[in-house]
């Protein structure tokens, strides 16, 4: 047992070090923000799952016919700080209110950074990671997602009242063993999960859609690059059809 604890230390080490080396630039490490779109009225912010490749977003301005904006960035998070990036989901919905005020749908993430960096980088503060011998997850990793969850909802219910009338959000797949994605984190993310849906029925300012999208079911293995954790593209074409399922009903 002492043998497998050392050898989980030592990965834990090694993960820290790949995600020091493939996020510690983050800004290179997304494709460029979209400011003035066919739309600007359509708002994308989100971490890297949007921002990595950009390909979620070339689905669905392909199937509008038109571009939104995009604030995304590689390494946000919804609470605290991160070594990684100062761009919070907050600060990013402020820019892009900044640079056209008038904002009808957002279209986002968040939340899974919170988790993921943590984990890897700070040798799991939270208790994230769930090894095969503990039967649930631990406290405080849910309470640290809960935490999540109240920020999720503080912001939700900013942009309701900045004028927002819809919110769809796209909840995360369980990654698989990669260069940062580890299956140990896939419980936290069915925890998290779980939260996020809550927050978007919980926000009590957006008046039109609020659509939470879970893509557990959808996602397989092979829709995720090499390092376990960002959608290949055929995983964002995927990802772009369950949102364009919802978006395509609303004025674009």
């Amino acid at each position: 047992m002492k043998k497998m604890v050392l050898q989980s230390k030592i990965f834990q080490i090694l993960l820290a070090a790949v995600l020091v080396i493939s996020l510690g630039a983050c800004s290179l490490l997304s494709v460029s923000n979209i400011t003035n779109a066919g739309n600007n009225k359509i708002v994308n912010v989100g971490d890297s799952i949007f921002a990595l490749s950009g390909k979620i977003s070339d689905y669905l301005h392909s199937y509008a016919g038109k571009t939104f904006r995009r604030y995304c960035t590689s390494g946000a998070y919804f609470n605290g700080t991160s070594v990684l990036t100062s761009f919070s989901i907050s600060k990013q919905y402020d820019k892009a209110k900044s640079d056209y005020s008038t904002i009808d749908t957002v279209l986002m993430d968040g939340g899974g950074n919170d988790i993921l960096i943590p984990a890897t980088m700070y040798f799991d503060p939270n208790n994230c990671r769930k090894d095969w011998w503990e039967s649930s997850l631990s406290s405080k990793c849910k309470s640290s997602i809960d935490n999540v969850y109240v920020t999720a909802v503080t912001l939700l219910n900013k942009m309701g009242s900045a004028g927002v009338k819809n919110v769809i959000f796209l909840g995360y797949y369980h990654i698989k063993f990669g260069a940062i994605g580890t299956t140990d984190l896939n419980a936290a993310v069915d925890y998290g999960d779980t939260k996020l849906a809550q927050a978007v029925a919980n926000c009590t300012t957006i008046k039109g859609t609020k659509a939470f999208i879970d893509p557990r079911s959808t996602i397989t293995n092979s829709d995720i690059i090499i390092d376990g954790v960002h959608p290949a593209t055929s995983g964002s074409k995927k990802l772009a059809d369950l949102i364009w399922a919802k978006l395509k009903n609303l004025p674009y």
